[in-house]
């Protein structure tokens, strides 16, 4: 049997809409003759869809039942998708993975309501079958709905996109990607003091095809990589770890290569020794340094997530709330300092929501979310682009396989470059600490309270880095910490990471995106302490 996927909501109301039907059989249901006979009205017979299961085949077939149901869209995606991950531990290779999926979803709005459907069997029997389901859902949810959806109008697209790339990463082989793996937990286990040691690599590669009944009809083909090791080290019964990666980004395995890993493998575990020795930051009031990989997080949760407008209209908050970043707030809240500069942009080559076009056909744009320290712009769908009166959506609409529906995600979103510089911007704090990486997060429903973490610390004393620190949690609230920036390096300092396990919707999504910065310096910033592990 044809495997079938539905969103939460989809469910719920098909459910309830069928529900509903058990008493509006004999009667004319007010909701009906409102929106139209195509309510009521089957697909026509389909003796002349088209024959084969080749990619356009099956969208045709797809698109003439939306079309002849009567409905006002419909689009379907057809995904081959691959990933393959090595991981390491402790000097030896503890598993590979080699994950392939493949299948199509149809996504429809009748009568003013979506419904999506999905499938792993790709025939044209089954693209018809998916898209009737997906008719009926749709009808079913525009019986409850209060509300009539209309799209923001996007210009007819044909094309195709490819990720650049020197070195397909599905092509190395595979005692060589093991190898440099091995090498690394070597180098880092040859250090004095570190107990544990772990190395990765992963590749994933998306072969999409898109299609509209308003005739855009796309290829992509995307890839992306990534690798990266950590070593820990105990003494004194506590533990500490340090970790060192690649970003992941949309190229080939040359930025692995390239990527400096061996090179690093002994600096990162004599940090993770010096760590777990370090003594505990001492709560207070601290200038803080953060380089470009920790400050990718405090965009992502503080900036990014607020920024969605379904977020911002309250249409999303079962995961992870809601926004303080109100539409009221547009082009007049004050989010930053003037060296707060925020800018979307899903066209630069090599970052990760750099796809070409979104799930909606949206071609990737660029756009200002604050321009010095003022709000001024959202992330959206053709959905909520025309909820918000906007006349073209931003193309920040994606879905994270073949089975899931497109909903809104944050696009790359990063920190424009001062003109700092590095040491001068070091040497101008009289008590602070440089931040490098992730560590631990927490930021309430709204995004407006948040603590975080890091991977390491450094303890700044007058206009020098001295020693190392442990249990560094900074805490603020979201519009005063970003007040609180007085300088950004420039551009030569600028990095992009990213991050592929974004989680929203229900049922969850992963969405992938980059946040490009350079080092921020950050005045008078409460600090606590946090745990006495990791």
């Amino acid at each position: 049997m044809a495997r079938r996927w539905y969103t939460r909501r989809d469910f719920v109301r098909v459910l309830s809409a069928s529900a509903a039907g058990t008493w509006l059989i004999g009667c004319q249901s007010p909701q009906r003759s409102e929106r139209g006979p195509s309510a009521q009205t089957p697909p026509a017979p389909d003796d002349d869809l088209p024959v084969g299961n080749d990619w356009d085949t099956l969208s045709e077939v797809a698109l003439l039942r939306i079309r002849r149901a009567g409905c006002e869209y419909g689009d379907i995606r057809i995904i081959e998708s691959g990933v393959q991950s090595i991981r390491g531990q402790d000097r030896r290779i503890a598993a590979i993975s080699d994950r392939r999926s493949s299948g199509l979803g149809v996504r429809v709005l009748c009568n003013g309501a979506w419904g999506f459907a999905a499938s792993a069997v790709t025939t044209a029997a089954e693209a018809r079958h998916v898209a009737d389901l997906a008719i009926e859902v749709a009808r079913g949810s525009a019986l409850l709905s209060t509300e009539r959806i209309r799209l923001a109008e996007e210009p007819v697209s044909r094309a195709e996109y490819a990720t650049a790339y020197e070195i397909d990463p599905f092509n190395v082989p595979l005692a060589e990607r093991t190898r440099l793996l091995l090498d690394l937990m070597e180098r880092v286990q040859g250090v004095p003091g570190i107990a544990r040691s772990s190395a990765s690599l992963w590749a994933a590669r998306d072969v999409k095809y898109f299609a509209s009944t308003e005739g855009t009809r796309l290829r992509l083909n995307l890839l992306a990589v990534h690798g990266g090791f950590s070593a820990t080290a105990l003494a004194d019964g506590r533990f500490a770890s340090r970790s060192f990666s690649v970003p992941y980004l949309r190229t080939g395995y040359e930025h692995v290569r390239d990527g400096g890993l061996l090179e690093s493998a002994q600096r990162i575990a004599e940090e993770a020794v010096e760590k777990v020795s370090a003594p505990a930051v001492e709560p207070g009031r601290y200038d803080l340094l953060l380089d470009p990989q920790h400050l990718s997080l405090t965009i992502h949760e503080s900036c990014g997530h607020a920024t969605e407008l379904d977020r911002a209209l309250g249409h999303e908050a079962n995961y992870a709330g809601t926004s303080f970043l109100t539409p009221e707030k547009l082009n007049t809240f004050r989010y930053g300092s003037r060296h707060v500069t925020l800018i979307a942009d899903n066209t630069e080559e090599g970052t990760l929501a750099a796809t070409g076009f979104d799930d909606e056909g949206v071609a990737g744009q660029q756009w200002p979310i604050v321009e010095e320290g003022r709000f001024v712009g959202f992330s959206t769908s053709r959905e909520f682009a025309a909820a918000a009166g906007e006349s073209r959506s931003r193309g920040s609409c994606r879905a994270d396989s073949w089975s899931s529906i497109p909903i809104v995600r944050i696009p790359n979103i990063g920190l424009a470059p001062g003109n700092g510089r590095l040491d001068d911007m070091i040497a101008d704090i009289r008590r602070g600490i440089l931040i490098e990486g992730h560590g631990s997060f927490s930021i309430d429903q709204k995004r407006y309270n948040f603590q975080f973490g890091g991977d390491a610390f450094w303890l700044i004393e007058h206009g020098r880095r001295s020693h190392m620190l442990r249990d560094v949690i900074y805490t603020d609230i979201t519009p005063e910490f970003w007040n609180r920036c007085d300088a950004v390096a420039d551009a030569s300092h600028r990095q992009r990471w990213g991050f592929i396990n974004c989680g929203k919707g229900q049922p969850g999504q992963s969405g992938w995106m980059s946040h490009p910065a350079a080092h921020a310096r950050f005045r008078d910033v409460a600090v606590i302490r946090g745990s006495t592990a990791g």
